[in-house]
């Protein structure tokens, strides 16, 4: 993911930046998940080997995983928060 995200940057495609830029809004939003409940880890069979497949699920082109991820998982649980977030944000002052 790393190097394929180094390629997007330099491409002049929009679509492997969106897919990346998803890939690691997943990627994070895994990743705080995962810290936050350290103690259920444990108790998972084999958890590291489904975090792995889990994983190349995400990035791989051919199942496309984050986007899937992120439009039925993270955005309808995010956006709510962010555009009350955007709502509450201070004006600026015109000079």
């Amino acid at each position: 993911p790393a190097y394929m995200s180094f390629k997007a940057i330099d491409s002049s495609d929009a679509t492997d930046d969106t897919q990346w830029l998803t890939y690691w809004v997943v990627f994070a939003s895994f990743s705080i998940t995962e810290s936050v409940m350290t103690f259920v880890v444990s108790w998972i069979p084999f958890y590291y080997i489904i975090k792995s497949a889990f994983f190349m699920w995400l990035y791989h082109p051919k199942f496309m995983g984050a986007g899937l991820v992120y439009k039925q998982i993270i955005k309808p649980f995010v956006m709510p928060h962010l555009q009350s977030f955007e709502h509450s944000k201070p004006q600026k002052k015109e000079e």
